[in-house]
């Protein structure tokens, strides 16, 4: 394990922390995609079943458990405890524009044919998709909370740095996951734009708000 995966893993932890405190705090989910959150869990539940079969370490599990704890309570908190809260009618991003072709993707482009790892696959590229909703969301409204935005920045941190620790590990193990790398790159150009509109908005005291889709 490298400094960039573990500050990888940092602020992919941040990230969340930062939504659920938001949530919390504001006993408000205004502003939050429920629909990227049911996707996240998906994401965690699909490629953490090894935690069933493969132990790795005592770090691996942990951070396992606390993302898949994290995302579930995110989720109850969105659509039961804070469910008067939710903007239903502006998170309409139809998830089966990104589950049917994830899907079909993971059956045909995996390492093995076997159901935990086309599971896995199916993980990594419905997670490049994932944030989709959240940001079809802030273009719908037309602007974002500043809370909100420092959650999304700190996930799409999290992408760039485990872009560094694949670099990394190439230089230093020899190791490549085409499937991890190429999704991997695709979530973080989706980013890419915001990643903008966060320094020169956001930093400098402005709302954030993206282009109203066509």
């Amino acid at each position: 394990m490298n400094i960039f995966r573990i500050l990888g893993d940092v602020s992919h932890l941040l990230a969340i922390i930062i939504l659920l405190l938001k949530i919390v705090k504001s006993k408000s989910c205004a502003g939050i995609s429920g629909k990227s959150q049911i996707l996240f869990a998906l994401v965690f539940t699909t490629r953490y079943l090894d935690l069933f079969t493969n132990f790795i370490s005592v770090y691996n599990t942990v951070m396992k458990v606390i993302f898949l704890i994290c995302a579930y309570i995110t989720v109850y908190m969105i659509y039961v405890k804070f469910r008067k809260t939710f903007d239903s009618e502006n998170d309409s991003f139809r998830l089966e524009f990104l589950l049917v072709p994830v899907t079909g993707l993971s059956f045909l482009e995996n390492h093995s044919f076997t159901p935990l790892e086309i599971l896995w696959t199916f993980s990594i590229y419905l997670e490049s998709v994932a944030i989709l909703p959240q940001l079809f969301m802030i273009s719908k409204t037309g602007e974002a909370e500043t809370i909100t935005t420092h959650y999304l920045f700190f996930l799409g941190l999290y992408r760039a740095l485990y872009i560094a620790n694949w670099v990394w590990r190439y230089h230093t193990e020899n190791f490549y996951d085409q499937i991890a790398v190429v999704s991997g790159v695709v979530q973080t150009i989706f980013y890419c734009d915001f990643f903008y509109l966060y320094v020169t908005k956001v930093l400098k005291g402005k709302k954030l708000s993206l282009p109203m889709p066509v």
